[in-house]
């Protein structure tokens, strides 16, 4: 007979059995090391995964087929405000960056990241790793804003938001202004700053196994941001690649991503901008001078992924690559339109060379954003869609497109999750704020195949509004302020179609939505902070 004590024993023995199978994602195996890599200004289709097979990008590939990829990840349209989220895990209004890295007078538009948003260097440190920088930073000018300030124990890169990829000047006069842990660093001439960014990390990451515990790198590399400069040999390897020209590139990347499963084979092609100049009208000559100018930034960003399989080469012979989760995505959608600068004035050499400062145009960038609509610095998709890639042998599922949502502020609440980190309520005294993302371990972990999302993602910046709620996307532009678009983003990703006569009822849902948001993120109307000056306040309504 089977006394009391023999079912006591058994429970014991499930309940603890259960207990070990329903542990976290982390607690399965010793803490992962994780990096997260951001490019800059990478346009939706401008990698082989998300549709651009023009390009090569191997290692990239690597990592979305023995990984995870997203078909709707967003950021925050622009690049300081897109790393101030990333960073801290908050809107960048709430973490200081509403605007860019100038101060426009008001908390929320600081222009660097306030103490009550802590980084993930700050918090992973906590939770016992070591933290690596190296590349852009652009969350904080002055020095008691750098990286070493903010967490990070390692730091290699530049401050600002832009950088020459090569230095044409002494090391008395840089023109690449550089630092190593705080203090100044020269760039060797003839030396390519991609490389540069890539030898210091994997030269940390040399430092750092002698350490015995887990490593964070963010990995932040300003390619293919302008100025157009690469590597000579890379640029050739494009010759001719692109002479059919950017009509048709653009409808071929829209059918590639149809087939990689990026985009559903019911969605249209974003509408021709009007900007778009057709191919066929322009003489030879042009058409010569246009082709190199997209085969050189087709080239820096295959030193990018060149870079990538450095750093996959370099974990394995530390033996942590079957321990190591990493994160590939893109700061904004590449740049165009509106948003389009050029600075001729600065150049000094023809495109590509240390001398050039040309910047990519909305010709090509149609074709980089491709199917989606408009570019960097809106909240079109073309804008705030970026690729996301995880991968991490055995953790990760491998080959899989998820279905669903994800944006900037649920890195953090997922890389917690994975490391086993608890996030604080108080850091050094202060009250921190609270994460609204959300972990999107149970995606990558295969417990689910599309993100759950109950709450908006929300974006302001400039005067640009937008709300994504389900499958309503709300916007509403800086230059048409009592206008708002909705689409319907499951049947109309590429926004053709404006339905806001016809869902009147949303339109209002969407704005009493953004309302509150705005509210409790200390979001203003941007008309009161610039060009007026008028620094009075009050939230942003619509």
């Amino acid at each position: 007979m089977r006394t009391f004590k023999y079912y006591l024993k058994r429970g014991i023995v499930y309940f603890l059995t259960v207990g070990f199978y329903v542990t976290s994602f982390a607690q399965q195996k010793p803490k992962p090391n994780i990096v997260l890599i951001l490019v800059d200004d990478l346009g939706f289709s401008d990698i082989e995964p998300y549709g651009g097979l023009d390009l090569k990008t191997p290692n990239i590939s690597r990592l979305a087929k023995e990984g995870t990829i997203f078909k709707e990840f967003y950021n925050n349209s622009i690049c300081a405000p897109t790393r101030a989220s990333l960073l801290t895990g908050q809107y960048p209004h709430k973490a200081g960056v509403g605007y860019f890295n100038v101060n426009l007078g008001l908390p929320a538009y600081q222009g660097f990241l306030n103490k009550e948003s802590l980084t993930l260097a700050e918090v992973l440190q906590q939770g016992g790793y070591s933290t690596i920088l190296s590349g852009k930073w652009h969350v904080g000018d002055d020095k008691d804003q750098w990286p070493a300030q903010r967490g990070f124990e390692r730091s290699f890169g530049f401050i600002g938001g832009a950088s020459n990829y090569y230095e044409i000047n002494d090391s008395a006069n840089a023109d690449v202004q550089l630092y190593r842990n705080n203090q100044p660093y020269y760039l060797p001439r003839d030396k390519y700053l991609t490389d540069a960014i890539t030898d210091n990390a994997l030269g940390f990451l040399d430092e750092q196994s002698a350490e015995k515990k887990p490593f964070f790198l963010y990995l932040a590399f300003n390619a293919p941001h302008w100025p157009l400069q690469a590597v000579p040999a890379d640029i050739a390897a494009y010759k001719g690649v692109y002479k059919d020209g950017w009509d048709s590139l653009r409808v071929r990347r829209y059918r590639q991503a149809i087939a990689k499963g990026v985009i559903d084979r019911d969605q249209a092609l974003a509408a021709r901008d009007t900007v778009l100049q057709p191919w066929n009208k322009l003489t030879y000559d042009e058409q010569q001078y246009w082709q190199y100018r997209q085969e050189v930034y087709a080239a820096m960003i295959d030193h990018v992924d060149q870079s990538i399989g450095r750093l996959l080469d370099k974990l394995k012979e530390l033996k942590k690559d079957q321990n190591t989760l990493i994160v590939f995505l893109s700061d904004n959608g590449a740049q165009g339109g509106n948003n389009l600068r050029l600075y001729t004035q600065r150049t000094s050499g023809p495109v590509g060379s240390a001398g050039s400062y040309e910047v990519q145009n909305s010709n090509w960038s149609q074709t980089g954003n491709s199917p989606l609509r408009n570019y960097k610095g809106t909240p079109y998709e073309g804008g705030i869609s970026a690729p996301f890639i995880a991968w991490w042998p055995g953790s990760v599922r491998a080959d899989k497109i998820v279905k669903g949502t994800g944006h900037l502020i649920d890195i953090g609440p997922t890389l917690y999750e994975v490391a086993g980190v608890k996030y604080p309520v108080a850091y050094h005294g202060l009250k921190v704020n609270a994460l609204p993302g959300q972990s999107l371990v149970p995606v990558l972990s295969g417990k689910a195949d599309t993100v759950s999302r109950k709450d908006a993602i929300y974006w302001e910046r400039g005067g640009n509004l937008a709300v994504r709620w389900g499958k309503w996307k709300l916007v509403q532009l800086a230059n048409t302020p009592r206008k708002y678009e909705l689409y319907d983003l499951s049947a109309d990703r590429a926004e053709n179609k404006d339905i806001s006569k016809l869902h009147p009822a949303v339109v209002e849902q969407l704005k009493h939505l953004y309302n509150e948001w705005a509210l409790k993120n200390d979001v203003v109307d941007y008309s009161r902070l610039w060009p007026q000056g008028n620094l009075g306040g009050g939230e942003r309504r619509l």
